[in-house]
């Protein structure tokens, strides 16, 4: 089965009034309280969580259509990351942030593979590669590595903000329920590499321009383990040189994984509006007016959908 921890802020956060987004957070809030008693993490590949506005009929139509756009999207040989792993996995494992008993019982069902092994445990030279199969458990291993990295995003931004009840109360904090103790034990506690202040204003910059189409918020407001996932990846490749340009560039890469009906579809609108994917602005598709909710849903419903272009006048709905 798989596990998805996602708020319901559908609209953009910087035009959303302030009273709805209360209301959105405190169901964010709410689901977060439920999940507690569950266990939210992902076994299998993730599975599009954006709003699309097709039946389910009709995105397997459309993705049978759109095969390569897919591969451009999704490489089924996977794209390697400009990061390596190292050790970081024994280091979330040492400081109890990953229960590895825990973890390795969740995968128990479609097996723990030696890579996932390497990756928890071992030493791990050379850069990171995401593909299809693994990239649900990177989103779990950068969702560790974002909720327990001391950082002043988690200190002292929006997860923080009283109105909210506390940090714990979000989805990605309560809904990680594989740490050793209580998931806030870990909140920001660990020095798992150290940020220049260079890096770390990068880090902010660039998180807050990184959306999500499972909510509305920014990777600056990490309340989905989407976005403290984003958060963590983020934090290790500033802390390994790369460079804002590419820091983009990768998140793209990766939200397309984490979301790919999402960002298939919008290389569809894309390549409709003339622009093929390999040349799309990175920084402009994981804004806003794309990736978050409400952007989703916008260009959703202005792709062609095959089952209903009727020789290419349709349009989704």
């Amino acid at each position: 089965m798989d596990y998805e921890t996602e708020t319901k802020t559908e609209e953009n956060e910087k035009d959303a009034p302030e009273q709805k987004k209360d209301s959105q957070l405190s169901t964010s809030i709410l689901i977060a309280a439920i999940i507690l008693a569950g266990t939210w993490i992902y076994t299998t590949s993730p599975k599009n969580t954006g709003n699309s506005l097709q039946s389910d009929s009709a995105q397997e139509s459309g993705l049978t259509q759109v095969s390569s756009l897919e591969e451009a999207v999704i490489p089924s040989d996977g794209v390697v990351l400009p990061v390596s792993w190292g050790n970081l996995g024994s280091k979330l494992v040492d400081t109890g942030t990953i229960d590895s008993d825990k973890l390795k019982a969740i995968y128990s069902q479609r097996g723990f593979t030696e890579e996932y092994e390497s990756l928890l445990v071992g030493q791990n030279e050379g850069k990171l590669k995401i593909t299809r199969e693994n990239s649900g458990y990177l989103l779990n291993l950068f969702w560790a590595l974002g909720l327990a990295s001391k950082n002043e995003i988690l200190e002292k931004g929006e997860m923080t903000n009283p109105k909210y009840g506390g940090a714990g109360n979000f989805a990605s904090t309560g809904g990680w329920t594989i740490a050793v103790g209580n998931p806030m034990d870990h909140y920001s506690m660990h020095t798992l590499f150290t940020l220049t202040g260079e890096q770390q204003a990068m880090v902010d910059r660039v998180s807050r321009g990184i959306y999500r189409p499972c909510c509305g918020n920014s990777t600056h407001f990490p309340d989905c383990n989407h976005g403290m996932a984003m958060l963590g990846l983020l934090q290790l490749m500033a802390s390994q040189g790369v460079s804002e340009e590419e820091m983009w560039k990768t998140a793209l890469v990766v939200n397309s994984y984490w979301f790919p009906d999402t960002y298939i579809t919008i290389a569809t609108y894309m390549e409709n509006n003339g622009v093929e994917w390999e040349d799309v602005d990175a920084k402009e598709v994981l804004g806003a007016n794309y990736s978050s909710g409400s952007g989703y849903a916008n260009i959703a419903s202005q792709v062609i959908t095959p089952n209903e272009q009727g020789g290419g006048n349709g349009c989704g709905v």
